[in-house]
């Protein structure tokens, strides 16, 4: 049975509507002000709450305030007399559902409290199908619907109990390191370390130490005896991200401790046996460093073993709507923010958008937009001027490639009219003063282009 917490400070109302509710099957509680309102919803748990705008002590603006900081789920539909239709609406941007006018009908109410019912089943649907979607797509830390990373998982399911050296390249920002986490916690290792180290991260002159350990007095700092990321990372995972800013000097000393499994120290005069997986990553194009000397072939043939290419974000756009609602559901919980829905439009510029940064960026982008709306939809006001720079037709045409001057002219000139009639809001005369061309040629153009207004 669905529950109706109804708020009015006149008696005779609340009791005709608790009457007339209750015999259209709903469990009906009323309270006169906000004030009792609070006290019932923590006890009586509503679904659906109908309240009065103005009311003595606390009003329904103050109410719905109050109800949406303590993250209650309960549809708030308000009631106003005509004189306050301005408070209605605002009630209405605030969170409200609907309002219905006082005087009013029962079944005006009865209709709106059915509307908002239907409404909430869509949404429990809608969540449910969101929810098994999610399911479908997530693998580890990973969301993906995509054919190119569903190959990757059903690739990191088959091996990842293996020890064999995988070699992991994408561009920046695609996911490498998901994707070594991911083969670790598929493993009968899971249960090991997993330790991540970036080589273009730590100094040369530090990185020996930092992947083998020294012994005290080695060297000038070296004040205790410190075990390297090869020590610390026995029995698990370790994670080179990087591998390819590696120095010459120090590939040699990382192809012995993958073949003989062994370390030794920098001051140490004994060896010390190491149980690790090597994980590998890096951007560059490691066949092509090989063939110019800057990385060793054999080192290369030893991490290429399985070679794992995480494709780029634009290359597997049907994963960009799951991100997106997934990075704005972790932002609401994390920073405290409200964004239940992005506009349509909002939407396709993020899908079409090429997204250079990968993941990395589609992240940062949403948590910036977050932080900067005011309401409680991402539109596209909220979103950074290199995306609508990047949807911009000129630029999009010199970018294709296309060498054609007649071509890119022809949308360089409706681009230009487009905007001339936006600056003069459609004032064909003025219009084409600023484009320095006569009215009848802006006409025919308006005509072959088939601009509106």
């Amino acid at each position: 049975m669905r529950r109706i917490l109804v708020v009015d400070d006149e008696e005779s109302l609340r009791l005709v509507l608790k009457t007339f509710l209750k015999r259209h099957g709903y469990e009906v509680e009323t309270a006169e002000n906000g004030e009792q309102a609070l006290a019932l919803v923590e006890t009586f748990g509503p679904d659906f709450i109908l309240t009065d705008v103005r009311m003595p002590k606390m009003g329904g603006l103050d109410l719905m305030s109050t109800l949406k900081a303590k993250g209650d789920p309960a549809t708030v539909i308000v009631m106003s007399a005509y004189g306050n239709v301005e408070l209605a609406l605002e009630a209405m941007k605030a969170g409200a559902y609907d309002y219905v006018h006082k005087p009013f009908k029962n079944d005006e109410v009865l209709l709106a409290l059915r509307k908002a019912e239907e409404r909430e089943m869509l949404r429990r649907e809608n969540r449910a199908l969101r929810q098994e979607v999610l399911k479908e797509a997530s693998f580890e830390q990973m969301l993906a619907k995509s054919p190119q990373m569903r190959a990757i998982f059903k690739t990191i399911s088959k091996v990842a109990d293996y020890k064999t050296t995988a070699l992991i390249t994408g561009e920046s920002g695609v996911g490498k390191e998901l994707v070594a986490r991911a083969l670790h916690q598929r493993s009968t290792r899971r249960d090991g370390p997993f330790v991540a180290v970036n080589c273009a991260a730590i100094p040369e002159t530090l990185l020996e130490s930092e992947l083998f350990g020294h012994k005290r007095g080695a060297f000038t700092d070296a004040s205790q005896d410190r075990a390297g990321l090869f020590e610390q990372a026995d029995r698990g995972t370790l994670f080179l991200d990087e591998i390819g800013e590696l120095p010459l000097s120090l590939q040699v000393k990382l192809l012995r401790a993958l073949q003989d499994e062994i370390v030794r120290r920098i001051g140490d005069s004994r060896d010390i046996k190491v149980d690790v997986r090597i994980l590998t990553a890096t951007q560059r194009d490691l066949a092509a460093e090989v063939a110019a000397g800057r990385f060793r072939e054999d080192l290369y043939y030893r991490i290429n073993v399985l070679h794992l290419v995480v494709p780029p974000l634009r290359d597997r756009r049907e994963d960009i709507p799951l991100l997106i609602d997934h990075f704005i559901a972790r932002n609401n919980a994390r920073l405290g923010t409200e964004i239940r829905a992005v506009s349509p439009e909002t939407r396709r510029l993020l899908l079409e958008y090429s997204w250079p940064g990968n993941v990395r960026e589609l992240e940062n982008t949403l948590e910036r937009a977050m932080v900067l709306c005011e309401g409680d939809t991402l539109t596209d006001a909220d979103l950074p001027e290199r995306i609508h720079q990047a949807r911009d037709p000129i630029r999009l045409q010199l970018q294709s490639g296309e060498l054609s001057i007649k071509k890119t002219a022809r949308i360089m000139e409706e681009v230009l009219i487009r905007r001339a009639l936006t600056q003069t809001k459609g004032n064909r005369t003025r219009a084409a003063a600023l484009l320095e061309i006569s009215h009848r040629a802006l006409l025919y153009k308006i005509k072959d282009y088939h601009v509106e207004g």
